[in-house]
């Protein structure tokens, strides 16, 4: 069970994912709990034992959890693997000479120490012997206090995070400052600087794109365009072939495929393969969101939409960072893709269910716990189901990550 829980990536100086930090509620009764949102996550914690398999979420990477006063005064976060996690303690506890102790020991036994929302105040001097992480919140504290700062940290081998990055510019200036991790929205926003020119590959991605997107499925101009490239067949194979698809048959051919699978399922591979064809070269956090999105929208789009076009909300989640992977203005670049009015309209703000669904897979990106609650209202959902809906979502994104689109 991982059935409440939101995700953020926290990002090296290559925009490659370094650790996700992890946020937690508990049941739909209080999934907004009138407390302080770092002292439900520790008091969930405690209450589930973490009966929950982080790995499920982050895969080989490191998970930063928050934990509040009682649960590091009672070793609660040595429950977990030293080696998967980072203990990070909330800016808002109370210090004294006990806590301090029960940090000292926690590192002792190997768990790495961040101090989350670092705001220089004296009572974190005894920490900075034994931190191995401090989490700057770039709008907190004063850009010309932050370089020394950075030194001082430096000197005593701590790493630094900064958190609330938005913009590439603040990226690149605290990646030069020093800084070596970074936290913030900033890869899901395009940097209209440049456009990246679509070369032979990316047109064909475009076509595969287009293809896909049509009501009826050409399997004869899919195969034109696949038997331009040997690697989209062997990718197209081995994705029908893992264990999570298909556990019994053999697929040899793009026929039996379509025979096996259904079109809709063959349809939302080739778009998920042309999109990551096409995000090549940028961060695979992109990508790894993509997928999140997509099979989160097409899930809850499916529940609320009784028409037989389960591909919409597909769709609308995987296109919907399209903007981002190829730094251009979404309105443009949907506009070259036949895709049905409200996807276009869901991806460029119109109001409406497609974009109510991807509005609301960004409010678990966010742990935005509210926009959740006010969604499920409006649709007369539970909002334990939106929780399996993305737990589902992110299980799903990383094992098609893994065996479909990922080298070996």
């Amino acid at each position: 069970m991982f059935a409440y829980v939101a995700r953020q990536p926290i990002f090296d100086v290559n925009r490659e994912v370094y650790a996700y930090e992890l946020l937690f509620r508990v049941g739909e009764e209080n999934c907004f709990p009138d407390i302080p949102p770092d002292e439900a996550t520790s008091k969930i914690l405690t209450s589930t034992h973490l009966s929950l398999g982080i790995e499920e979420i982050t895969g080989d990477k490191k998970a930063f959890i928050n934990f509040h006063r009682d649960t590091l005064m009672f070793r609660f976060p040595t429950s977990l693997d030293a080696d998967k996690v980072v203990i990070e303690i909330v800016e808002t506890v109370e210090v004294d000479d006990a806590l301090v102790a029960a940090c000292k020991h926690i590192r002792g036994l190997g768990y790495p120490i961040a101090l989350d929302d670092y705001d220089m105040k004296g009572k974190w001097e005894a920490f900075i012997p034994f931190t191995s992480v401090v989490k700057i919140d770039i709008t907190e504290i004063s850009h010309d206090k932050i370089p020394a700062l950075v030194a001082r940290f430096k000197a005593n081998r701590i790493k630094l995070v900064a958190e609330k990055i938005e913009t590439y510019e603040e990226f690149h200036k605290f990646k030069e400052m020093g800084f070596d991790y970074f936290q913030g929205y900033f890869l899901a926003k395009p940097e209209i600087v440049r456009h990246r020119k679509l070369g032979p590959s990316s047109l064909t991605m475009m076509e595969l794109l287009t293809l896909s997107s049509q009501p009826k499925l050409n399997f004869d101009d899919v195969n034109k365009i696949i038997e331009r490239d040997p690697s989209l067949t062997y990718l197209l194979l081995r994705f029908i072939n893992n264990p999570m698809v298909n556990k019994r048959h053999k697929i040899t051919s793009l026929k039996h495929a379509l025979t096996f699978m259904g079109e809709v399922e063959v349809k939302k591979f080739i778009s998920l393969l042309a999109l990551a064809n096409l995000s090549d070269g940028q961060p695979t956090e992109l990508m790894q969101m993509a997928l999140v999105r997509a099979k989160f929208c097409e899930l809850v789009f499916t529940q609320l939409e009784t028409s037989d076009n389960t591909l919409k909300g597909f769709l609308t989640g995987l296109l919907s960072l399209l903007d981002a992977m190829m730094e251009q203005r979404i309105d443009d670049l949907v506009s070259k893709v036949p895709i049905s009015d409200d996807v276009k309209g869901a991806l460029c703000g119109t109001p409406g269910m497609l974009r109510n669904c991807l509005t609301l897979v960004q409010y678990f990106e966010r742990a935005k716990w509210a926009g959740v609650k006010q969604f499920a209202t409006k649709y007369e959902m539970k909002q334990s189901q939106l929780h399996s809906y993305y737990n589902e979502a992110i299980k799903w994104a990383k094992h098609i990550h893994n065996a479909a689109l990922k080298d070996d």
